[in-house]
């Protein structure tokens, strides 16, 4: 049996990197798949192509998941057209690298609307589903710099460690629901975004991790589809690293 068989997944921020990984391995584990983008392009379209052709029902909605009416209304969609929403996976995320000293007000404002914003945006959205349900499972992507921080990330690592505590708040608040509500924390996961450092920069993350080498994608998707299935129906409220043992 497929571990998530009957399951219907919201994955935000879904056309490429991790996100892309976490859809293809849910539709491998039998739930249908909604997912979001900022635009249609042919990642969205491809990913689209792609689920279907597991044999799921999978279907690419444009959605700015930073902004609060649209993030409603995308749910609203979703729900209506997929019935029920089980698992959602807040992914979409972004950075604004630079040391504190030249941070701009912008690029602080960006990071955390887009990062944690958007969590708060989708969990809130998707809740009443859930409780109407008596059931669900939020996983919100944090990283392990959340937990550790990280000089010349000071924007990221507070979305990130602002995404923990809200995870923890959500586990406490729903978790009578029969709603269960984790975080996955990434360590130095090779993507896009990363294949833009330099190798020597790549090479020394990857000197700072015991299992020496960086993570893939579907690592990160290993572990969601653990959160969103009934094997972790006992796991809330939890920070999951996936950092080949970097924050040890």
């Amino acid at each position: 049996m497929k571990l998530l068989e009957g399951k219907t997944s919201l994955i935000t921020g879904a056309a490429r990197g991790i996100g892309r990984a976490i859809a293809l391995a849910y539709a491998r584990e039998g739930s249908n798949v909604a997912f979001t983008d900022m635009v249609e392009d042919d990642n969205m379209k491809s990913l689209e192509r792609e689920l279907n052709a597991l044999g799921v029902r999978a279907k690419g909605y444009v959605s700015d998941a930073s902004n609060h009416e649209n993030s409603q209304m995308v749910v609203d969609q979703i729900a209506t057209e997929f019935g029920r929403i089980d698992i959602l996976v807040n992914n979409a995320g972004i950075t604004r690298d630079t040391l504190l000293m030249r941070m701009s007000e912008e690029q602080w404002d960006l990071v955390i609307r887009v990062n944690l914003k958007s969590v708060f945006n989708l969990t809130k959205a998707v809740q009443k589903y859930m409780i109407k349900q008596k059931s669900g499972s939020i996983i919100n992507m944090s990283s392990v710099v959340g937990v550790s921080g990280n000089a010349g990330q000071a924007n990221y690592a507070a979305s990130k460690a602002g995404i923990i505590g809200f995870t923890k708040s959500v586990a406490k608040e729903l978790g009578s629901r029969n709603i269960r509500s984790n975080a996955v924390a990434p360590g130095f996961i090779i993507t896009d975004m990363t294949h833009q450092l330099s190798e020597e920069v790549r090479q020394d993350w990857i000197k700072k991790i015991p299992l020496q080498r960086g993570g893939t994608p579907e690592d990160v998707a290993n572990v969601c589809i653990f959160l969103g299935s009934d094997l972790s129906s006992y796991v809330s409220g939890q920070v999951i690293h996936v950092c080949g043992g970097m924050n040890t």
